[in-house]
């Protein structure tokens, strides 16, 4: 099997395993409890705190463990809006991740107003579009780092200079960003930030949330006051601890995976006929291709590759089981018709050559057998 399809999860690292395993077995403390048990659960936890805070350039008490990026994108989405002390308008991509759409919606349900940011054909927020957006009374901006979808990289830290010229806080997705872009809080100009742990190698169910601390937020969950009372709730340390050592290990040089992905996509354009690249050509993730093939069915692709040993998926893994054709290739300007012949392939440093070569040889004849 060649797995392709590393945008919806990555297996968990063996070094993640590791360390997380004392927090599963014999130091099983309650991070809470006041004795020597729970302290040395706490000394964990907080050292993990410390780690992720290191990575993304920020204090250890702005870094909030969560369940995943789903949790983080709402807490940080209804969180901020919530508790801001100034109006009830809020900025959003329309390609971004449901998580964060959703979110929005429920605030416009409570009487909030949603500004959905167009994109160009290749998935873009431009940044004049975004200046027009902006009031006086604009609570919050969120715009996706990288789409899950397909791979277009947004210019943060110019979109998030022009929301602090109207003193509006600015959320990112940055998901899919993790492991591949630079994540820097500074450098990005973001105030608060979303990651999940099983894009970069730690397990299912756990993720991060980073809220720059002069940024009021309203908990999701209330209780006992963990995670400095941002989330309540008994924290669960080895998934933190698996967590910080995956996104310590993830990163590095970029330029051979975006070689391969170049590579790759130039086949499939050259061997299938009528294929359509989506997404930036160039400001995209390096290890994200994503395609339409008008005339065929991308169901049927996916089917036909998997039998060929080749395993990729037709976009997002959260939108599983809907008929319904992507909302980011649509806001894109394609037809829903087209919308519904994509095939994304998403993989990681580990993923060879041979392994893409394979892959888009497997695509042709997948896609020459349906007659396109």
């Amino acid at each position: 099997m060649i797995y392709l399809d590393e945008a919806a999860t990555t297996p968990v690292r063996r070094e993640v395993l590791e360390a997380m395993w004392p927090y599963l077995g014999p130091q099983f403390g309650n991070p809470s409890s006041h004795h020597e048990v729970g302290e040395a659960a706490s000394r964990a936890l907080e050292q993990a705190r410390a780690d992720v805070a290191q990575v993304l350039g920020a204090r250890a008490s702005e870094i909030t463990f969560t369940s995943g990026g789903t949790e983080s994108d709402n807490t940080a989405i209804k969180g901020i809006a919530l508790a801001a002390p100034r109006g009830r308008h809020v900025v959003v991509s329309a390609v971004d991740h449901p998580a964060v759409l959703e979110s929005a919606a429920f605030l416009g349900r409570t009487g909030y107003e949603i500004t959905l940011l167009p994109v160009d054909d290749v998935g873009t927020v431009q940044p004049e579009t975004l200046e027009a957006a902006l009031r006086d009374d604009t609570t919050l901006v969120s715009v996706q780092y990288a789409n899950n979808e397909v791979g277009t990289v947004q210019p943060i830290a110019e979109l998030s200079r022009i929301a602090a010229t109207r003193g509006a806080p600015f959320h990112t997705d940055a998901v899919q960003a993790a492991g591949w872009l630079d994540l820097d809080v500074g450098r990005l100009g973001v105030q608060a930030l979303s990651i999940s742990g099983h894009k970069v190698g730690a397990p299912k169910g756990v993720g991060i949330l980073f809220v720059q601390r002069r940024v009021p937020l309203e908990p999701l969950i209330h209780g006992g006051g963990q995670e400095g009372g941002r989330r309540s709730g008994t924290e669960n340390v080895a998934a933190a601890v698996g967590m910080a050592t995956a996104l310590r290990l993830a990163g590095g040089d970029t330029s051979e995976a975006a070689a391969r992905r170049d590579a790759f996509i130039a086949r499939v354009l050259a061997g299938v006929p009528g294929a359509v690249l989506t997404g930036h050509p160039q400001h995209r993730l390096p290890g994200s291709a994503s395609f339409v093939f008008p005339g065929t069915s991308g169901e049927s692709i996916l089917l036909d590759l998997e039998r060929r040993g080749i395993v990729s998926s037709s976009g997002s893994a959260c939108a599983a089981g809907s008929d319904d054709p992507s909302h980011v290739l649509t806001a894109m300007g394609l037809s829903a018709e087209v919308a519904q012949t994509a095939v994304r392939f998403t993989f990681g440093r580990t993923t060879t050559e041979a392994d893409l070569d394979a892959a888009a040889d497997e695509l042709v004849r997948a896609v020459g057998g349906l007659g396109a």
